[in-house]
């Protein structure tokens, strides 16, 4: 058996090693994701910068807007989209930049109605690349939660990479990822 931690070390590396530059934002889940890459040595050459948007006023000011729904594919999308334009602003003229977002609802400490999910989003100069994951309630606790959502963000990110390398996702019998793709044409 593979030792998926080598996987996904291995994968952060060649994440670190490709010409690609970051800007990550994240709300409700990530920030393991932004600990792994920097754990990394290499990640001040990915990451531009990372912001936790934890309060809803916090994700409202990034999208200028309230969201129909916070944890949803059009809100991860708006994210990522924000976090493209930041990237290429901080980004040195011709480098490749991607816009990372996660939006996400995961276990609590409080009575909360709706899933444990989360949308992810990888936005390039051709389109978006879209995650989203419906997790079995109960079935971890947060911190368990937090592992999985970030485990498929890194794998959002290699893939936007063009890496190939597979990151492990630890999810169980009734979990599945849904993807999609939207190609944006250029004016």
């Amino acid at each position: 058996m593979i030792d998926p931690t080598l996987s996904l070390q291995a994968a952060i590396q060649q994440i670190h090693a490709s010409a690609h530059k970051l800007v990550f934002e994240f709300a409700g889940a990530g920030s393991l994701a932004l600990f792994q890459l920097h754990s990394v040595a290499g990640s001040s050459r990915t990451i531009l910068e990372a912001t936790d948007r934890y309060a809803a006023t916090s994700l409202v000011d990034l999208l200028g807007q309230v969201p129909e729904q916070f944890v949803s594919r059009e809100t991860a999308t708006a994210m990522a989209s924000q976090a493209y334009r930041r990237a290429m602003r901080l980004a040195e003229p011709g480098t490749a930049c991607l816009g990372v977002a996660c939006t996400a609802a995961i276990a609590t400490d409080r009575a909360r109605r709706g899933e444990d999910r989360c949308w992810i989003a990888v936005r390039d100069s051709t389109g978006v690349s879209s995650y989203g994951l419906v997790m079995i309630k109960g079935a971890r606790d947060r911190l368990g939660e937090e592992q999985l959502v970030s485990q498929l963000l890194l794998h959002a990110i290699a893939a936007a990479c063009g890496i190939d390398v597979t990151v492990p996702l630890e999810t169980i019998a009734g979990e599945q990822v849904e993807t999609a793709e939207d190609v944006i044409v250029a004016p």
